[in-house]
């Protein structure tokens, strides 16, 4: 593997409050390690299996960054984060980016300073309850008792969605999906609300997931993906790059089955050879290597290849592709041109 020799220098015209140091490009490298913020557990999305070792949706863009940067796709330190806790994390310089189901809003664009490099999943807020709760529409849960993350856009949402309803609910405050898991399944709660791919992901773990609805109703947007600090705008691009790498991959039909092949040598399509490193010089415009983007979709495969592994149909959690198909079969994923 080709490593980076093109760091350059970096001006930064500010830092977030308490931020390390802004070449984060040149601290992950010089580690070995990529530090990457991810949720305390969601099967499907970031969750460790039995062996411990961290897989899922959200994980395999962690895994696609370390191996653009670093040549090695194992070479992720998984820190585990809460709603409440991941903004600290990244802010602080514990982590190098965070991956963690955490939706793209203005006030956490701009007032706490991050910098969201682009969407991975388009998601909404839902509500799930049990089937023998006998309500068929989330305006029938006047009264309902609610398990609800803190630090989150849901708690708000919900908030606004009782309100414009004019219903009354009672909060169950909690931290961890796990332990909203926990309240849930023992009847502290009668609704759990969050992400809709947050609900089917954990309804997906319950021993009778049969036994569980969700309700038809989706309250909000909540457009998800990775965000890094502000202020070190050659480190965001990277990471803002290697998820587009992973979008144009499938659209472009670059998958880990065929791109050792493709990168091997100039194909006939130009934005495939550019994206693969065998035509022109995208990698040095982010101080890395012609290969990055090769190694990003040689990790875990491409967009589609992840979402199927971890979160489609086939799976347990049965998401349909939806919004996030690619644009050109009716979704919202869309990747910039690589030229």
């Amino acid at each position: 593997m080709k490593h980076s020799v093109l760091l350059g220098a970096i001006t930064v015209a500010g830092f977030t409050a308490g931020a390390a140091a802004a070449d984060t490009l040149g601290d992950v490298q010089e580690r070995g390690t990529l530090n990457c913020g991810v949720t305390t557990g969601l099967v499907g999305f970031a969750a460790p299996d039995a062996n411990g070792e961290w897989e899922g949706f959200d994980v395999g863009v962690c895994r696609a960054v370390a191996a653009a940067v670093l040549g090695d796709a194992s070479a992720v330190n998984f820190v585990t984060t809460t709603g409440q806790t991941r903004f600290t994390a990244l802010a602080s310089g514990e982590i190098d980016m965070l991956a963690r189901n955490t939706t793209w809003t203005f006030s956490r664009d701009t007032d706490l300073a991050f910098e969201f490099v682009g969407i991975n999943y388009y998601d909404g807020q839902g509500f799930m309850i049990p089937r023998e709760l006998g309500v068929s529409s989330a305006k029938d849960l006047d009264g309902a008792t609610v398990c609800i993350q803190t630090g989150t856009t849901t708690e708000l949402n919900l908030a606004d969605f009782f309100r414009t309803n004019n219903i009354s609910y009672e909060p169950v405050p909690i931290e961890t999906n796990a332990e909203a898991q926990q309240q849930y399944l023992a009847g502290a709660c009668d609704v759990y609300t969050t992400d809709a791919s947050g609900l089917a992901a954990t309804r997906a773990s319950f021993e009778s997931p049969d036994e569980h609805m969700l309700l038809p109703e989706i309250i909000s947007k909540e457009p998800l993906g990775p965000l890094v600090r502000h202020g070190d705008h050659e480190w965001g691009d990277i990471v803002r790059w290697t998820l587009n790498a992973l979008i144009a991959a499938e659209e472009l039909g670059v998958s880990s089955a065929n791109i050792a092949d493709l990168g091997a040598a100039a194909g006939e399509n130009p934005e495939v050879n550019r994206l693969l490193g065998t035509e022109g010089e995208l990698g040095s415009y982010m101080g890395l290597d012609a290969d990055w983007a090769a190694r990003a979709i040689a990790a875990g495969g491409n967009y589609g290849e992840l979402f199927e592994k971890n979160i489609g149909e086939n799976t347990p959690i049965g998401l349909a592709r939806g919004l996030n198909a690619q644009w050109t079969d009716g979704g919202l994923l869309y990747s910039p041109p690589f030229r």
